[in-house]
């Protein structure tokens, strides 16, 4: 059974159900504090699934995620990036991608070039909603059929069971230039999408997440460990036939990734 890390610090609130999502597909979970990491980086290496949960790590002072991943970038960039090396999935929803964007870990090296022995610069942001305001709501999704992230790959979303829910105030998924957001998209790194019309911050290019070149790290803004039995979707009651046919999106995801590091390990 792979075992997954789920890193918790001041201000996450999601942790506990990113654990039950994992859980439920097939690993078991484990819970420890960034401070911990910090003075330990080699912890990650006995894990074969990471997690970097949702909710406002520090209170997101200066930023949304920006103290987590200062810390992060300065003493834990290496150990991460040697985890992806090695084939470890790493999922980070909500907070946790602000946190993955900011300590360089999210878009990645290009192709397959490796991964640098110090943090890049970003070139993807996530900045305000347009809104301005908060926005708490399930949104539709749709998964690209081009994409190559592990935990998105050969999943369907085109009936109204796919949605997941978003609650975050700094979302608007950004480039550094529009070069950046086609490189994205030519490397199948779009990983899931806001269904035309349903995009709730503005985010250029409907995009909702992205992974990296090996597809193994997935950042996004909604959160999928909130959507893993049919009765937490808003419509359950409406829902029939092939739209409750299979495992809820959130729920496939995990799993679908699960079953990779389960495979890796056994290779």
């Amino acid at each position: 059974m792979p075992n997954a890390l789920i890193i918790t610090t001041a201000g996450i609130n999601c942790d506990r159900e990113l654990a039950y999502a994992f859980e439920l597909a097939g690993a078991s979970a484990e819970f420890i504090h960034l401070n911990r990491l910090l003075a330990s980086p080699q912890l990650i290496d006995r894990f074969e699934l990471i997690g970097l949960p949702g909710g406002f790590s520090y209170g997101d002072a200066i930023a949304a995620g920006r103290i987590a991943a200062v810390l992060m970038r300065r003493r834990l960039y290496r150990a991460l990036a040697c985890a992806i090396e090695r084939g470890v999935p790493i999922i980070a929803p909500c907070n946790g991608f602000q946190v993955a964007v900011q300590m360089g870990i999210l878009p990645g090296p290009a192709g397959d070039e490796p991964w640098p022995s110090t943090p890049p610069r970003p070139t993807i942001a996530l900045a305000h909603n347009d809104t301005g305001r908060f926005v708490d709501r399930w949104c539709g999704v749709v998964v690209p059929l081009e994409t190559r992230c592990v935990w998105t790959h050969g999943l369907t979303a085109d009936d109204p069971s796919a949605m997941l829910p978003v609650a975050h105030g700094e979302g608007q998924f950004v480039t550094s230039s529009p070069r950046s957001l086609g490189r994205l998209e030519r490397s199948g790194q779009i990983a899931l999408r806001y269904r035309p019309g349903d995009n709730p911050n503005g985010s250029v290019g409907d995009v909702a997440g992205v992974c990296d070149a090996s597809g193994l790290v997935l950042g996004l803004m909604p959160h999928p460990e909130r959507f893993t039995r049919w009765n937490q979707h808003p419509q359950w009651t409406r829902l029939r036939g092939p739209s409750v046919a299979g495992h809820p999106l959130g729920l496939a995801m995990f799993r679908q990734a699960v079953a990779w590091a389960a495979q890796a390990a056994a290779v």
